[in-house]
């Protein structure tokens, strides 16, 4: 069997994105978290048999805007919290310097 040096994944997103803690990092991690919440609202939505158009016409904005949102873009607390209210989901959203993390029941 080939002998082969394996780089270590946080070494490679230190190397990609900044160390741990840096701008860039925080930029790229904060990204990533939106994007998880807005595939989270994708889920529930699917969930529930409903359209982004459906979506778009419970909370008043167009279908396009709802896919920014399930892509994590234009995506802020108010908002969470609007399309949250529309898909009848009972949510916790935790937001520290680390990150935001949901919690739903």
């Amino acid at each position: 069997m080939e002998n082969r040096d394996f780089i270590p994944f946080e070494e490679v997103m230190d190397e990609t994105f900044g160390k741990a803690g840096t701008p860039s990092r925080d930029e790229y991690d904060t990204g990533v978290e939106l994007w998880l919440v807005g595939q989270k609202i994708k889920e529930i939505r699917e969930s529930k048999k409903l359209t982004q158009d459906d979506l778009g016409k419970l909370i008043g904005v167009q279908k396009a805007q709802i896919s920014k949102i399930e892509n994590g873009k234009n995506l802020t607390v108010a908002t969470i919290l609007k399309v949250f209210r529309a898909l009848g989901v009972d949510a916790k959203i935790h937001i520290e310097a680390t990150g935001l993390s949901l919690a739903m029941s």
